[in-house]
């Protein structure tokens, strides 16, 4: 049988530098949702580093959740949890409550239905006083790109799909702010991508 796990070299990229965040910002424990988990790389090496939290991985994609589950289970880790199918677009997840939500790279390679569904289904699901939504990826600032590089890759992606396409900071908080999520923190992160932390509103 072929193995199901892919591999993404950005995950390898950027996994220390996401982690060293995370490690800061999330909740001390509880369970902490993943979306678009694509490879699981990020779910097995991470989770191990952030116990006793409870790492709970997802992807709309079969053969993501088919690649993520190899991982969890090679990776042994009492805190890390097989896959569950998520699409963000969905009303009912089947995830009820979370301390965290972590999307990494997915809001601009997904139609601008889908960074709301995610909203809509964080303002739903998290939990606790120190809950976050946790972004990461690239973003316009002002309604502009905050480098050459970015403007090309923006290019790119909505020649491959017009509904995909890099997000404009101010409208995603705007849009969270909407659902008393409210933009507490962003973090400078290499290659032109920022960490991006929405928190309930008071």
């Amino acid at each position: 049988m072929s193995d199901p796990r892919f591999h993404a070299p950005a995950a390898l990229r950027n996994r220390d530098p996401i982690l060293a965040v995370l490690q800061r910002v999330l909740p001390p424990e509880g369970l902490i949702l993943e979306t678009s988990s694509g490879s699981g790389e990020h779910a097995r090496y991470m989770a191990p580093k952030l116990a006793p939290r409870i790492w709970q991985p997802s992807d709309m994609d079969r053969a993501a959740c088919a690649s993520t589950a190899a991982h969890v289970a090679d990776a042994g880790a009492d805190n890390l949890l097989p896959p569950v199918e998520l699409d963000v677009t969905w009303t009912d997840w089947p995830i009820e409550h979370a301390a965290a939500i972590i999307s990494v790279n997915m809001i601009h390679i997904a139609p601008w239905e889908a960074c709301l569904g995610l909203l809509d289904g964080a303002a739903r699901t998290l939990r606790g006083a120190d809950a976050i939504l946790y972004f990461y990826g690239p973003f316009k600032r002002g309604g502009a790109h905050t480098a050459p590089t970015n403007e090309a890759f923006d290019r790119s992606l909505r020649a491959q799909n017009p509904l995909w396409g890099i997000r404009d900071l101010d409208t995603v908080a705007a849009e969270a702010e909407a659902r008393g999520l409210s933009l507490t923190e962003v973090v400078d992160m290499p290659s032109n991508n920022f960490s991006v932390i929405f928190s309930r509103s008071a």
